[in-house]
């Protein structure tokens, strides 16, 4: 086998853990790095070379999350047409990712001190602009805040996949529930 055919080997490998470990902690968050391997289908030994512990491991889901969250603002295109229309589409592009990115919110260590992934304020400014636009053209009230309007659709989403997780609410309400939530609340009125 070529380096290139090992090097290549080597990141599929590690997209397959990453992909194994998303899918098991978005179920259960305090799942260990044993727990990991397994549903990895690898050794311990094998996840350590990968990831020296769990923070690591974390690291890279959150790179992975960035960047599946920022594919989905991307298809949301929040730009075009009304902006209600477009939080419709970002809910509706965020919800097959909601479960893992509410798993990466309340992993503490992103958010603290001076290792947060500069990510996470990209997304922020994405979506409250949005937010900002929806109010500059007169859609969405002016007496709450673009950056408050994000964090409530931040809250709105992790509930909405921590809902349908616990089997509370049907997967197929998720997006009705949100948006009609949300732009409820956050339409102008006439």
């Amino acid at each position: 086998m070529s380096h290139v055919g090992y090097g290549r080997l080597m990141a599929v490998d590690r997209e397959h853990i990453l992909r194994a470990a998303a899918a098991l902690l978005t179920r259960k968050a305090t799942s260990t790095m044993d727990e990991v391997a397994k549903a990895a289908g690898i050794s311990r030994a094998t996840l350590h070379r990968q990831f020296a512990g769990r923070d690591a491991l974390i690291r890279a889901l959150e790179a992975m999350g960035i960047a599946q969250l920022e594919t989905a603002l991307d298809a949301a295109r929040l730009d075009e047409g009304p902006a209600s229309d477009a939080v419709r589409r970002l809910v509706a592009e965020v919800e097959p990712v909601a479960g893992f990115l509410a798993f990466l919110v309340t992993e503490n260590q992103l958010f603290e001190g001076d290792g947060m992934n500069d990510g996470w304020n990209r997304i922020d400014d994405r979506i409250t602009a949005l937010f900002r636009r929806g109010q500059e053209a007169g859609e969405f009230r002016i007496d709450l805040s673009p950056v408050w309007l994000t964090e409530a659709l931040y809250g709105l989403v992790g509930s909405g996949a921590w809902s349908v997780q616990d089997g509370r609410v049907a997967a197929k309400d998720f997006q009705f529930m949100i948006v009609e939530l949300l732009l409820g609340g956050v339409r102008r009125s006439a």
